[in-house]
């Protein structure tokens, strides 16, 4: 199969972005987590209305809009999705400025495990045998984190499994990435404006009671968020699904050397037993991805050549 050069830039692109996310998140440290989510709600929609708005996108923005209205178990299945992926922002941003980063670079490891068992839970997916072993691979890491701290690293796990979360309940619904951003966003806007009417009328609000960096910095946090989106958007549609798969681990890699190396976060022998465990589950998950994906294209060649 041929990999196309234009999807890797795309696809690695989106990801490198993610990746150094809490260098930009970090620049907010001053400001309440909750703050700093409802300002990314509310200029992603802004910005990702905007560019719907030039690239001339508006009446497909409605028709989808009226399309889920009819149909309200997706209507209502997106109206999850949009809290499940607030609920994940909003944690990733306190875990960065909280001094959490390996935590969060742990949740982005262990998401697409947990999001593979979601798969054999609710949609009844089969799990290869070298799929099962990842897993149980990934858990034992879990497990010796947890031994080792004493607790349960509830940070990392909330975090991966809010995006597994918000995956399964995207599962069923097509929509266009940029598009489906502008909606997610708009279903939590009144509850973005509502509170910031109400740390207003408290004199707890940032946002231009600060300076006019952190104004800015809030106001750009939109366009941080749908960029990466539009690339991956446009990385996802050339290229197959196992090479996605394994430029995704870039993100939880950038983060992990950015918390160990410029923010100083302890990364004792505990940690790096369980990182251990998690790195060879992503290498079992990801070979096992490669060769159950080649093996179904040789079969549909098969069987394209046999009915020819």
């Amino acid at each position: 199969m041929n990999i196309d050069r234009k999807g890797i830039l795309y696809a690695v692109g989106a990801y490198a972005i993610w990746g150094i996310f809490p260098l930009y998140w970090k620049l907010l440290a001053h400001v309440d987590s909750l703050e700093v989510l409802l300002s990314r709600v509310i200029w992603s929609f802004v910005f990702t209305l905007l560019f719907i708005v030039i690239i001339k996108q508006r009446k497909l923005l409605l028709e989808d809009l009226k399309s889920l209205w009819k149909n309200k178990k997706l209507f209502f299945s997106l109206i999850a999705a949009s809290f499940v992926i607030s609920c994940n922002w909003f944690l990733y941003i306190f875990a960065v400025n909280n001094n959490h980063v390996v935590d969060a670079s742990l949740g982005y490891y262990i998401n697409p495990l947990i999001t593979v068992v979601f798969g054999m839970i609710f949609f009844k997916e089969k799990l290869s045998k070298m799929q099962i072993c990842a897993v149980i691979v990934a858990f034992i890491g879990v497990l010796s984190l947890t031994v080792g701290y004493g607790e349960v690293p509830w940070l990392a796990l909330l975090i991966a499994l809010s995006f597994a979360s918000y995956s399964a309940l995207k599962k069923q619904i097509s929509l266009n990435a940029t598009r489906g951003l502008a909606i997610e966003t708009l279903f939590m806007l009144p509850f973005a404006l509502v509170y910031y009417i109400y740390i207003m009328s408290t004199n707890q609000m940032s946002f231009f009671h600060v300076d006019w960096k952190t104004d800015i910095i809030l106001i750009l946090g939109g366009i941080v968020t749908a960029f990466p989106l539009v690339l991956f958007a446009k990385g996802a549609k050339l290229l197959p699904q196992y090479v996605i798969g394994f430029i995704q681990y870039m993100t939880p890699t950038i983060v992990l050397i950015l918390g160990i190396v410029l923010y100083h976060e302890p990364f004792t022998k505990t940690e790096l037993v369980s990182f251990i465990f998690i790195w060879l589950s992503i290498i079992i998950f990801t070979f096992s991805t490669i060769f159950e994906t080649k093996k179904r294209i040789q079969i549909q060649r098969k069987t394209a050549n046999a009915d020819i």
